[in-house]
């Protein structure tokens, strides 16, 4: 903030030149300056994200004037207040609130509106917006992203304004798995880029993306000015998790419902599984939304490995076919073309021959075997040769029974410093969404459906098919976490 004779490109000043705002050296500079379509900034708490996005729309309303045109989006109407408030100081002097109308009015005619988006059908009423920049805050609230492609999709300019979108998050949330898929897996600073060729004109373009890691060290000025914050962090939850605030360690979410999860205990490398071994499959039927089979092995004796020992009973996850066209959107294949692929699969593996009786086996849905007017979905699949019986669809636990989550809880936990369940590597949309589910926020001992939980699902058909005894819970331990990698906020790396 204070006075300066003149400010940077970068920064907000009013006409006298006083400096509203300026932009943090390192990443949050790095996020207000950058060119690229599509930006993401986050990971850390208290990384400075809301005052970078606020900061950029202004650098961006004061070089285009009433042609720029933002839409600055939250997941609930309280947390945009916050967001509201503070535009109201950075924007001080600059532009005007329109309570009515939810939007700042800036003195040179540029505009930005605020809402929140508390259902993703709400994101139907922008059809016909248009924006250039389109602003989304803590994007992992969001359960699919196909709201969010809905409000990117009104990033246009008839006056050739370059338009982008930006969002901010931390690690955690029911989007917690897609936003990292899409954001965070390809590496912080690293640019992706997608070539695009419009069908009317020919013309090819590149559309970019960008993750920029936020960590609080990168915020100096809350550092400076709230020294108790930290020590509060530290206080409010356990070292995995304030590690997750602070470092911005996607592999460690916030409210996870699976904190036993661990990537270096429960995940192997492929390798070839003792013959004798039996095998089965597990499924969870989706059209809209994913599907997803599962195939498994049962280890009938201990097996040592370079990673340790595998203790008989452990169930291996060995492959998997997950239904997405992205992340939480189905294929939309029949049920007839999910079986075909299911056999044809076994096929070409040799866990099958071409005759009907000699086939693997598997647990589904129980609701796959309703019957409405005609066959149900689990008689038209073994038809085809897929064939399932009703797995235990019990999600937690009733008198008498443990729940379908404690037996995979249970499994994770395994025994002896040992899980019961592993996964192979390649099974890349387990690793990427069971870790990720969070508890619902009615029912804290059930998943949160929200999110991307048919992976989990159908795990649980498969440790429900196999029970164990439920185990006392084993205290967690530190895992390592993500790095900011030494980079510059100008050094954009392209794969």
């Amino acid at each position: 903030m204070g006075r300066q004779e003149r400010s940077e490109p970068s920064a907000l000043a009013r006409p006298a030149r006083e400096v509203v705002w300026r932009p943090q050296p390192g990443p949050q500079r790095a996020f207000v300056r950058c060119p690229l379509d599509d930006v993401v900034y986050g990971g850390a708490r208290g990384g400075g994200k809301t005052d970078a996005a606020l900061g950029e729309f202004g650098v961006h309303a004061m070089r285009y004037g009433a042609n720029a045109k933002g839409l600055f989006v939250r997941r609930t109407r309280i947390a945009l207040m916050a967001t509201i408030e503070r535009a109201r100081q950075i924007y001080r002097g600059l532009a005007e609130w329109k309570e009515q109308q939810s939007r700042f009015v800036f003195n040179n005619g540029a505009t930005v509106r605020f809402n929140y988006l508390e259902r993703d059908a709400d994101a139907e009423q922008y059809q016909g917006h248009d924006y250039t920049r389109v602003y989304v805050e803590e994007l992992t609230q969001f359960p699919s992203p196909e709201p969010i492609n809905k409000l990117r999709a009104t990033l246009r300019s008839g006056a050739g304004v370059p338009t982008g979108f930006r969002a901010t998050c931390n690690p955690g949330g029911a989007g917690h798995g897609w936003v990292k898929q899409r954001y965070i897996d390809s590496g912080p600073w690293v640019v992706t880029r997608h070539p695009f060729k419009c069908p009317y004109t020919g013309n090819q373009i590149m559309l970019s993306r960008v993750f920029i890691p936020a960590l609080l060290s990168d915020n100096p000025a809350l550092l400076n000015n709230d020294p108790g914050y930290v020590a509060r962090l530290n206080e409010s939850g356990s070292p995995q998790l304030v590690k997750a605030w602070l470092e911005g360690d996607w592999n460690i979410v916030e409210g996870a419902f699976f904190s036993e999860w661990s990537t270096a205990d429960h995940v192997l490398s492929p390798f070839e599984l003792p013959s004798h071994w039996a095998k089965f499959r597990s499924f969870d039927w989706g059209f809209a939304r994913p599907f997803s089979c599962g195939w498994w092995a049962v280890a009938t004796e201990d097996l040592q490995r370079p990673e340790g020992v595998i203790p008989r009973g452990a169930l291996i996850r060995y492959r998997e076919w997950y239904g997405a066209a992205s992340a939480n959107v189905g294929l939309r294949h029949t049920v007839e073309e999910v079986a075909d692929e299911i056999v044809a699969r076994e096929l070409k593996v040799g866990e099958r021959s071409t005759k009907m009786g000699d086939r693997l086996m598997g647990v589904a849905d129980p609701a796959m075997f309703a019957q409405n007017g005609g066959p149900s979905m689990a008689e038209t699949m073994a038809l085809r040769g897929a064939v399932w019986r009703p797995a235990d669809n019990t999600r937690v636990a009733k008198a008498g029974a443990i729940g379908g989550w404690d037996q995979v809880r249970a499994r994770l936990r395994g025994v002896s410093g040992r899980p019961l369940m592993y996964v192979f590597s390649t099974c890349k949309d387990t690793i990427r969404t069971l870790p990720a589910l969070q508890h619902d926020d009615l029912r804290p001992e059930d998943v949160d459906s929200s999110g991307e939980d048919h992976a989990a699902d159908e795990i649980r058909y498969a440790c429900s098919s196999r029970p164990v005894a439920a185990k006392a819970p084993v205290p967690d331990t530190p895992r390592d976490g993500y790095r900011r990698r030494g980079k510059s906020e100008d050094s954009w790396k392209t794969v």
